[in-house]
């Protein structure tokens, strides 16, 4: 499997695998967020396109194109390029600086990075067919209200995660009953019972669950019934494969 990037200046920006530290992550005691599995996971799930200078936008409310501006912190080469306002509407473009190619029938998820908060500016979401497309796409921010934001240089700007999105049109969804999937109610249950019994201990000052501080079952890929097999399938640490040159 590859995916095919193909640079479209003589200094793109660099691309590295997504990192699982956030900022208001690690504010927390004891990095308290690191312990939800499913948001590390999404922070490592994709590459990252990481911004080549600082610069500050400042959009001032207005719909025009003219109405947002850009100042990086020294000259640039092709910042003109890299980042400008284009769509008006208080949209920022930036050129990600590659057309990429995937395999057939995987698609590009274009967004921000997982989990990485902007005050001012949210990042906009996109789906490109790009196991046909010949040209490359642009990544876009919306200002939230007007005011000034700052991209640090290697702060990512955008985020790259391949997805096959054609198999989603046959998936039915159905509702049912747990009491019709017997195995699956009674580990719930086990779940339950274990967490309810492990917050009453918190609660209660217990030495041992302060210790243990939280359950593992999701991060370790346990069932909460101990006795069934562990999913085989189950990660807990993402390691992606960095850019390199091809031929």
């Amino acid at each position: 499997m590859q995916l095919e990037c193909y640079p479209m200046s003589t200094r793109p920006p660099d691309i590295v695998p997504g990192r699982p530290l956030r900022a208001w992550m690690e504010s927390f005691p004891d990095r308290h967020p690191y312990r939800c599995l499913p948001l590390s996971m999404a922070n490592t799930t994709g590459w990252e396109i990481l911004c080549p200078v600082s610069f500050t936008a400042e959009w001032n409310g207005g719909p025009a194109t003219t109405d947002i501006t850009f100042k990086s912190d020294h000259p640039f080469p092709g910042f003109d390029d890299l980042v400008k306002s284009h769509f008006s509407h208080a949209v920022m473009t930036f050129h990600p600086g590659y057309m990429f190619r995937t395999p057939e029938g995987w698609s590009m998820w274009v967004g921000g990075p997982p989990n990485h908060v902007k005050d001012g500016i949210q990042a906009l979401e996109g789906l490109v067919e790009t196991d046909w497309l010949p040209f490359p796409f642009t990544m876009n921010w919306i200002f939230t209200r007007p005011g000034r934001v700052r991209f640090l240089k290697g702060e990512p700007f955008c985020f790259i995660v391949p997805v096959q999105d054609k198999p989603l049109e046959t998936f039915q969804l159905v509702q049912k009953s747990l009491d019709r999937n017997p195995d699956l109610r009674d580990q719930y249950e086990a779940w339950r019972s274990r967490r309810d019994e492990f917050n009453a201990r918190l609660r209660q000052g217990d030495e041992g669950a302060i210790k243990e501080a939280w359950q593992r079952f999701y991060f370790k890929g346990e069932m909460p019934d101990e006795a069934s097999p562990a999913p085989k399938a189950h990660v807990n640490k993402r390691r992606l494969n960095p850019l390199k040159l091809g031929f």
